[in-house]
């Protein structure tokens, strides 16, 4: 709508602006002078049409401002009726809904109270054959009532015949209770002598079962005690073993040292060997052999022929320990 307008407005602005047509002149006739003139006066002149046309669009401008204020405040009005209007159908729509609420509450009570007036129909129906049914059989008790009240006055102990059906009653009452009772104490027996049977065949198992665990008991400790037998028997050869093999250790020990004395006092061999220390005293015995086997091998003859081979125990020669100290053959 806008774009519209603004078109239409140019073409107005086009038309007004067309000039009137001026009449030929002679360039090469005219003045410069005269030339400026006209070219002034034309200027003039659409200044003033461009004045006057400036001053008709804004009047128009303001016009449509106006119409447009206008036509804002006729929206206002018409958005105000428009809710007014919806708020009036609102409030339309819940008085039609709350009517028809009120109509279906009317018809549910109503047709409450038709269901109730039926089933108190039914029920006064149902109270009269009681009272009906009620009467025949006191027509028929009528007969039970003559011997109740005979028997009152023959017994003459009570007062009236509800008196008496009350004492008859605490009676029956009683009596069913103590039948009820022994009953129970019929059923308490026989459950007793049913834990009774039970608890006697559990501690009969339980019997069954302690006596096979104390046999598998008394095996195991038969055999525990052969196997104690079996071991102490097997540490006494052990100790004995021991202990012969600790004398003959001993004998060993005391057989070196006496070689080992014998060997340094003859020889007069200077040996620092402590008297425990059985390997130390071997070696050096074992020197004091080889250099008493090399001693003689020197000083025997020679003999032609092949020279006899040593001795292996000459070939095994090791160091003395503890600072044993090996006596060379030239000192011997």
């Amino acid at each position: 709508m806008a774009s519209d307008t603004e078109e239409r407005l140019r073409a107005a602005l086009r038309d007004k602006l067309r000039l009137r047509t001026v009449p030929a002149w002679d360039a090469t006739a005219l003045l410069p002078s005269t030339r400026l003139l006209l070219k002034r006066r034309e200027v003039a002149e659409v200044e003033r049409v461009l004045q006057s046309q400036r001053e008709e669009f804004r009047q128009r401008m303001e016009r449509l401002e106006q119409r447009w204020q206008q036509l804002g405040q006729r929206k206002d009005q018409l958005r105000d009726v428009i809710l007014k209007f919806d708020a009036f159908l609102k409030v339309s729509a819940v008085r039609q809904e709350r009517a028809l609420r009120r109509a279906d509450e009317e018809r549910a009570r109503a047709a409450g109270r038709g269901a109730e007036a039926a089933r108190l129909h039914r029920e006064l129906t149902a109270l009269l054959q009681c009272r009906e049914r009620l009467a025949r059989r006191l027509r028929s008790l009528r007969g039970f009532g003559d011997y109740l009240r005979g028997v009152l006055a023959r017994t003459g102990q009570f007062q009236d015949v509800p008196a008496m059906l009350a004492h008859f009653g605490a009676l029956a009452g009683a009596r069913a209770a103590l039948a009820q009772q022994a009953e129970a104490g019929q059923e308490r027996l026989a459950q007793g002598w049913a834990r009774l049977r039970r608890y006697q065949e559990a501690a009969g198992s339980e019997l069954l079962r302690t006596n096979d665990e104390l046999a598998q008991l008394r095996a195991q400790l038969e055999a525990t005690r052969r196997d104690a037998l079996q071991a102490e028997s097997h540490w006494a050869h052990i100790q004995s073993t021991a202990t012969q093999k600790t004398l003959l250790l001993g004998r060993i020990k005391l057989a070196v040292l006496n070689l080992f004395q014998l060997a340094t006092a003859r020889l007069s061999v200077p040996a620092k060997v402590a008297p425990e220390d059985t390997e130390a005293q071997l070696d050096t015995v074992l020197l004091c052999m080889q250099d008493l086997a090399a001693i003689c091998a020197e000083l025997r003859p020679r003999q032609p022929g092949p020279r006899p081979p040593r001795s292996p125990v000459a070939t095994s020669v090791r160091p003395l320990r503890h600072h044993g100290a090996r006596v060379p053959p030239s000192q011997e």
